[in-house]
C-alpha cells in the first residue's frame, strides 16, 4: 500500500481558511476606499505616486502610500519605480464608465448603507426581521425613494451585479415566439434590451415605479430597441400591464415576502394572456452542500428587503399558490436559471 500523497502546500489548514473567511471584510473595505477616492480615474493617464496624489484625495500621503501598495498587492494596483502606482486591468473596472459597472456596484455592496446592515446581522437571525429596517427604520425601497442619488447608484449596480446574466437569459430561452415581453419590476430596461436585442420578432413593455424608469430611456436608446419598447410607470403591487403573452420578472419574488409575492404574482395572473408564460430569473438554489452565489445572496435578502431565494420545490409551492403551475427550470450560462410557469 502506497504512502499517502503530502498535503498540498499552497492549501491553508482548515484552521487558517476559516480565519481567511473572517477576514474577507478586509478586502471589501479596502477595495471600497480606492473606489471612493476615485483612484482609478487619477490613475487613468499614468502611474503617480501617494505624495503626488494626496492633496486631490484629501489623504495623508504616507497612509495612501500603504493603501496604495496593499491594491497592488490584490492585483488591482501594480508598483513602478520611485513608489508609482499604475492601473492594471483589474483596476480599470473602477474607472467611472467602465464597462460592467464596477465602480457603482462596489461603492453600493461595499459602501456604508449595506455595511451598516450586515452589522446588524445577528438581530435578523433571532428575530427574522429584516437588519435593514432596524437600521433606517423603513425598509430598502423606500429609503431609496427619498435618496434618489442612492438609487441611480443602486440601478447602475443590478446592472453591474447581474449584467452577464442578461445575455445568458437572452440565449437561454427562446423568446421569439412572444409578440409582447413584459418586463415587470424591469428597472431601467437591461433585461429587456437584452432580450429585444437577440429576438428581433417581440415588442417589450417595461413596467416599474416612476423615479425607477426615468433613466431607462438612455440605457434602451444605447442598446437600440429604444423603438420596440413602450415604458410604463406604476407599482406591481397595484396592477401589472395587461394582455401580454410573456411577463418576466428578474430578481423580484426574491426581495419580497410569501404574501407578497403571491400579490404580485396574483396581479400577473389576471393579466396574462391566455396560454402566457410566466418567466421568473433567480438563483434557484441547488441542493445538498452544493456551493452556489445564491446561497449568500439568500442571506443579504434576509437582511435587507425580508426576501429569500428558493429551490425549484419551493418555487413550485410557491407558484401553486398564486395559480400558476411550474412547467420547468431553464439553466443559463449564469448563476440564474429561468422558472418558467403557465396560469392554470
Amino acid at each position: 500500500m502506497s504512502a499517502a500523497p503530502p498535503p498540498n502546500p499552497q492549501t491553508p489548514p482548515p484552521h487558517m481558511q476559516v480565519i481567511q473567511m473572517a477576514m474577507g471584510y478586509w478586502v471589501s473595505r479596502i477595495v471600497w476606499v480606492a473606489a471612493k477616492l476615485g483612484l482609478a480615474d487619477r490613475l487613468a493617464k499614468g502611474p503617480r505616486s501617494a505624495a503626488e496624489l494626496a492633496g486631490e484625495t484629501g489623504t495623508h500621503a504616507p497612509s495612501l502610500h500603504r493603501l496604495l501598495r496593499t491594491l497592488a498587492s490584490l492585483g488591482i494596483l501594480t508598483e513602478r519605480d520611485g513608489k508609482r502606482f499604475a492601473l492594471t486591468p483589474l483596476g480599470e473596472t473602477l474607472e467611472t464608465g467602465a464597462p460592467g459597472s464596477a465602480l457603482a456596484t462596489v461603492l453600493t455592496l461595499a459602501g456604508p448603507t449595506f455595511y451598516r446592515t450586515w452589522d446588524e446581522i445577528l438581530y435578523s437571525f433571532q428575530t427574522g426581521k429584516t437588519a435593514f429596517e432596524k437600521v433606517f427604520g423603513m425598509p430598502p425601497f423606500d429609503y431609496l425613494a427619498k435618496h434618489p442619488d442612492e438609487a441611480s447608484l443602486f440601478s447602475e449596480t443590478m446592472v453591474g451585479l447581474h449584467g452577464p446574466e442578461t445575455p445568458a437569459v437572452a440565449a437561454a430561452y427562446d423568446f421569439s415566439k412572444f409578440r409582447t415581453v413584459v418586463d415587470v419590476g424591469g428597472a431601467t430596461g437591461n433585461m429587456l434590451a437584452a432580450i429585444l436585442s437577440r429576438h428581433p420578432g417581440p415588442r417589450g413593455i417595461l413596467f416599474d415605479l416612476p423615479h425607477v424608469v426615468r433613466e431607462a430611456p438612455a440605457l434602451l436608446g444605447r442598446a437600440g430597441i429604444a423603438d420596440r419598447v413602450t415604458i410604463e410607470s406604476g407599482s406591481f403591487f397595484e396592477s401589472v400591464p395587461k394582455g401580454a403573452e410573456a411577463y418576466i420578472l428578474s430578481h423580484i419574488i426574491h426581495d419580497w415576502s410569501e404574501a407578497q409575492c403571491l400579490t404580485i404574482l396574483g396581479h400577473v395572473r389576471r393579466a396574462i394572456a391566455p396560454n402566457g408564460r410566466l418567466l421568473l430569473v433567480e438563483m434557484v438554489l441547488p441542493p445538498g452542500d452544493a456551493p452556489h452565489p445564491g446561497k449568500l445572496l439568500d442571506i443579504t435578502m434576509l437582511l435587507l428587503p425580508g426576501g429569500q431565494e428558493r429551490t425549484p420545490e419551493e418555487y413550485k409551492d410557491l407558484l401553486a399558490k398564486a395559480g400558476f403551475r411550474l412547467e420547468r427550470v431553464v439553466p443559463t450560462e449564469s448563476p440564474v436559471s429561468v422558472v418558467e410557469a403557465v396560469a392554470v
